[in-house]
Formats: structure tokens, C-alpha cells, sequence
């Protein structure tokens, strides 16, 4: 079985020398995904953007080809060149049996009539809960949103990452979705918490990174990290807030860091803290929790955090602050918050555990007659 990832950002996950690039969280599922099929013996590639790296190159065993470069091309035709011409050379370069592809966008309907017109067999996986509903969805043009559309039709599977998320797929899309966990690095070491509270993400509005501001100012005597760069469309927002927190004594602005230094902090932490209005299920919690992080959100996937006490799920940004100071002012609590963080990653976690939902769909698509391929699940769920 041949798999291929395709992810135009996870070569500064899965090479360092290419760290210093922007990352997202499902450019790190896709890279700790892939070496752990490589780990096992699979033969993995990976397409990615052009970073300047060899084409077909290999880190940890998976062999990396080349798209475009995100800046190639004019406007108004590079859709078609670079984007469609360089997209479908590297995969055919790949030459995969499936091709795994994550997150709303034109890629996700590419990568479909790739795998229809050469017989190959396609698995999508979201990676926001806005991938799974129609009105909500992240994505720009309606070109490409017709694309992406497309392509979750024509998946040969769909994997979600929580089951409210396969509800809302269902309702939105009339398709379904198996519910797939997620990878984690174990830490290393252990470190100093000498850090209250840290917030990490890409810094962008619906992150609302202007909660994190108004937090410190009400809360003067903590100590918060916040880590995030900045993103096309965004650049005004990240210097505002670059501007605003250098101004707030108790405020360490990082701003990007690599996904090895950004791990070195969950360590350090006391709390993890999300404001964002629209997530999925962040990456940042499972990094947080398998070092005994709890998270205080208003994001809390499946009620996962309240049901097994792994922080606190707020009802609304205003109590956001009332609840890090009592888990910081209550050292019991803490303690038994950390705890569970612990167990429950040691006990859902485990990647063996994780990895028998991806191996399973992975099989069963096998078996499926390219020449006649289907959605897995019923025919009422296919249709739109």
C-alpha cells in the first residue's frame, strides 16, 4: 500500500532546516501520520510546496516531491499554471495507490479528478469544523469552493475529527464521516512552569487574538506567552498585535516559532488558553495535555474537556479569566486538572490506538473498484 500526503506546508514539520515557515496544525497531522506509516514499514511520499528543496528528496524514510512555489504565476492563470499543472505532475510523480489530502480548498477537487482520471482513490480529512458546513466554510472563490465541494463528493472516504463534526457533514453535505483521532509527540523532558498562561496560534481574526490582550490587562500579575505569525490578508492584524502586546509588561510576544521551539513552551506552561471563535480539535490541546497542560477554551470538541475535567470549558470570553485564576490560584486543583490531562492521553492516545481508524479505512478503500469507486457508506449519504 502506497499513501501519499498531500500537504503544501508540511516540509517545515517534517524537515527542521525548513522550520522557520509557516506551519498549521494539520500539516503536523499529516506529518506525524505519515512517519508513523513509515515507521511501520508503509511506503509514504508526501507533495508539497517548492521550498527550494531537492525534488524526491527523503526525511525519515518519506520522499518528497515539489509543486509550485506559493507565490508563482499571474494572476488569473495561475490556477491553471502553476497550481493545476504543478499539483498534478507532482502526484503523478508520487504515484500513489491512496492520496490523503486535509482542509477545505481547491486542492481537495484537484486531487479528486486526479484519483478519478488515473484510477488511484482519494481519503479527505477535515480539519476545521468549518470544512464540514456549507455556509461556513473557509474558503474564498466560488471556483473553489465548487472544487472543494467536488472533492469531498467524489472521496473515497472522509475523516472527521470529532463526531460533531460528522453530525454537521451529514446535515450540511448529506455525506459521512468517520471519526478519526489524532497523533501526538510524546515530550521529551519535563520543565519549569514558568509560564501562567500560553496561547498559540496562527494570528488571524477568528483566533481573536484580542482576547489574549484584554486578558492581561485584567489579570496584570500573570505571566503569558504568545506565539503566532502572521498570514496572507493578515498583516495588519498580526502588527497590531505584535504593537499592542510589546506595550503589556506581562505579555512575551514570540511570534512564529517553529513547531520544535513552540513544543518546548507547552512544557513550560501552566495553562493552555484558547480564545478562538472557530476551531476544529486544535493540535495545541493534545500537546498540551500530554505534558499535563490543562486548557482553558471556549472550543471544547465533543465536550471532551468538560466530561473528563481536562481544564475548563468556558461559557462565554468574559468568564475566560475567572476560570485561569482559579486553577492558578488553587494549586489542588491544578494538580488533579494535570492529572487527568495525563491519564487520559496515556489511555486514548496511544498511537497504535490512534492509527487502527486510518489503517482500517485504508484497507477497505483498497478493496474498492477504481474503475466503479464509491464514497464508503451508504448511497443516501453520498448524495448532495
Amino acid at each position: 500500500m502506497k499513501i501519499c500526503f498531500v500537504g503544501f506546508h508540511n516540509l517545515p514539520v517534517l524537515a527542521p532546516e525548513y522550520r522557520r515557515h509557516t506551519i498549521g496544525g494539520e500539516a503536523v497531522q499529516q506529518t506525524l501520520l505519515a512517519r508513523a506509516l513509515a515507521r511501520r514499514g508503509h511506503d509514504v511520499n508526501m507533495v508539497v510546496a517548492d521550498y527550494g528543496q531537492r525534488d524526491g528528496a527523503e526525511w525519515d524514510a518519506i520522499r518528497v516531491f515539489k509543486t509550485y512555489r506559493p507565490d508563482a504565476g499571474f494572476p488569473g492563470l495561475r490556477f491553471i499554471h502553476p497550481r493545476w499543472t504543478g499539483m498534478w505532475s507532482a502526484l503523478t510523480r508520487a504515484d500513489a495507490d491512496i492520496y490523503y489530502a486535509s482542509c477545505a480548498g481547491m486542492e481537495i477537487g484537484l486531487v479528486a479528478l486526479f484519483c478519478r482520471r488515473f484510477r488511484r482513490r482519494s481519503v479527505f480529512r477535515t480539519a476545521s469544523d468549518t470544512d464540514c458546513d456549507r455556509s461556513k466554510v473557509l474558503v474564498r472563490f466560488a471556483r473553489d469552493r465548487w472544487l472543494y465541494a467536488y472533492g469531498l463528493r467524489r472521496a473515497n472516504a472522509i475523516l472527521v475529527q470529532s463526531a460533531s463534526q460528522a453530525e454537521t457533514l451529514a446535515r450540511c453535505y448529506g455525506l459521512a464521516g468517520r471519526v478519526a483521532g489524532m497523533l501526538v509527540e510524546k515530550p521529551q523532558r519535563a520543565a519549569a512552569r514558568d509560564i501562567d498562561v500560553l496561547w498559540v496560534s496562527n494570528i488571524r481574526r477568528e483566533k481573536r487574538p484580542d482576547r489574549v490582550l484584554e486578558l492581561a490587562g485584567r489579570l496584570p500579575e500573570l505571566k503569558i506567552h504568545m506565539v503566532g505569525g502572521s498570514l496572507p490578508g493578515e498583516e495588519a492584524l498580526f502588527s497590531d498585535v505584535r504593537h499592542t502586546a510589546a506595550a503589556k509588561a506581562n505579555i512575551s510576544f514570540h511570534g512564529r516559532l517553529s513547531y520544535w521551539d513552540a513544543n518546548e513552551l507547552y512544557g513550560r506552561a501552566k495553562l493552555l488558553v484558547n480564545t478562538s471563535d472557530v476551531e476544529g480539535f486544535p493540535n495545541s490541546y493534545l500537546q498540551a495535555w500530554i505534558r499535563g497542560v490543562p486548557v482553558v477554551t471556549l472550543i471544547d470538541p465533543d465536550s471532551v474537556i468538560e466530561r473528563e475535567g481536562l481544564g475548563v470549558a468556558s461559557r462565554s470570553a468574559a468568564h475566560i479569566p475567572s476560570a485561569i485564576s482559579h486553577l492558578l490560584s488553587n494549586p489542588a486543583a491544578w494538580r488533579a486538572a494535570s492529572d487527568r490531562c495525563r491519564a487520559f492521553m496515556a489511555r486514548e492516545y496511544g498511537e497504535d490506538k490512534v492509527l487502527a481508524a486510518y489503517l482500517d479505512t485504508f484497507q477497505q478503500i483498497m478493496r474498492i473498484d477504481t474503475a466503479n469507486a464509491n464514497l464508503l457508506g451508504s448511497s443516501k449519504a453520498r448524495h448532495v
